[in-house]
């Protein structure tokens, strides 16, 4: 008909299908990462709500589980965050009060460093200040509310209550939902669809809890090392190193040197020590923490982790740098378990 091959009209309207689908993937992903968090976080409380759901005396409804789960979670956070808060608000305070006087003075002057590299100082100087004064323009004022912000949850507030609500029907629901697709496949396949269901949710679970894991150890070492040896901002600097371990590869070094140059910058005396500190504690995270709560999860070579991390901080920035590395193990998980269900066929 009008001289078209119906073959190469399929294959045109394929690939504009699977463009169409890309775009919109593209176009959603603010939503997309919204659901995806929320599964993750279901993710990791999903033990939880299975042990009190089995363990009770009396079997309690699913529903009831979680509510258990999410009143105690509640009030944990609660705790937690308002003296936390307090403290980081003091301590961004008074970072934003002592970043002016940084940037006038040489930032680096009690950074110590190996006597072939001290004729680059000069240009390393100019560097980090130009980048502090970028902060006092752009951050400063910020820093000021941090700790407002984080009582009052006023930053990112939708995300702040919607991750939960869709992590609790996935925590009520998720059977059900894999139920469903794994009945739309054929009889053939339904065993293989649950296979790679069983893999993925073990990685996602293995996954997100050493992340979290791995985010409390850093806080927790980093906070008390500054506040033994008198550093500056410990409750912060630890903070935000702790978060930056969401990060795969760049965020720990990342954090590192935030905790280094601002020690620096505000005149800290034992930066050796810290150097020396930070040295160590990277060493015992990744060569004895990291893989014991990792255990065989994410298995994926340091470079592709890199490529990955770069790719989606191109593709979606900060969110794409933290889901780079789930997407390529679930990815992993799938390809392996379709070539060893080939190599069996």
């Amino acid at each position: 008909m009008l001289g078209i091959d119906r073959r190469a009209l399929s294959i045109a309207w394929t690939l504009f299908l699977f463009v169409l689908v890309l775009t919109v993937i593209y176009a959603s992903g603010r939503v997309i990462i919204m659901f995806a968090v929320a599964l993750l976080f279901s993710h990791l409380l999903s033990p939880v709500v299975n042990f009190i759901e089995s363990r009770h005396l009396f079997r309690l409804p699913r529903v009831a589980s979680l509510l258990i789960v999410y009143i105690t979670l509640i009030g944990i956070i609660v705790a937690v965050t308002i003296p936390l808060g307090e403290r980081v608000s003091h301590e961004a305070a008074s970072f934003a009060r002592r970043l002016p006087d940084v940037i006038q003075r040489n930032p680096l002057e009690n950074l110590p460093i190996p006597g072939w590299l001290e004729p680059w100082r000069p240009e390393v100087n100019a560097f980090v200040h130009d980048r502090f004064s970028e902060i006092g323009q752009r951050v400063g004022p910020m820093l000021s509310s941090l700790g407002t912000q984080i009582v009052t949850g006023l930053g990112a507030l939708l995300t702040v209550v919607l991750v939960p609500i869709l992590a609790f029907f996935f925590l009520k629901d998720g059977a059900m939902m894999r139920a469903a697709i794994v009945e739309s496949f054929p009889a053939r396949r339904q065993e293989l669809v649950n296979s790679i269901f069983n893999e993925v949710h073990t990685l996602l679970l293995l996954y997100i809890r050493a992340l979290v894991l791995l985010a409390l150890s850093t806080f927790v070492f980093y906070s008390i090392f500054l506040g033994i040896t008198d550093g500056p901002f410990p409750v912060l600097l630890s903070g935000v190193a702790a978060l930056l371990e969401f990060i795969p590869a760049v965020g720990p070094l990342a954090g590192a040197i935030i905790v280094i140059v601002t020690s620096a910058a505000n005149g800290y005396s034992h930066m050796l020590i810290l150097v020396i500190f930070l040295g160590i504690y990277r060493l015992f995270q990744d060569y004895v923490l990291n893989p014991y709560v990792m255990s065989a999860g994410v298995e994926l070579h340091p470079m592709v982790v890199l490529f990955g991390v770069l790719v989606g901080a191109e593709l979606l920035g900060v969110p794409g740098m933290f889901f780079s590395v789930p997407a390529m193990a679930v990815l992993r998980v799938v390809v392996n378990r379709l070539r060893r269900r080939h190599v069996a066929a």
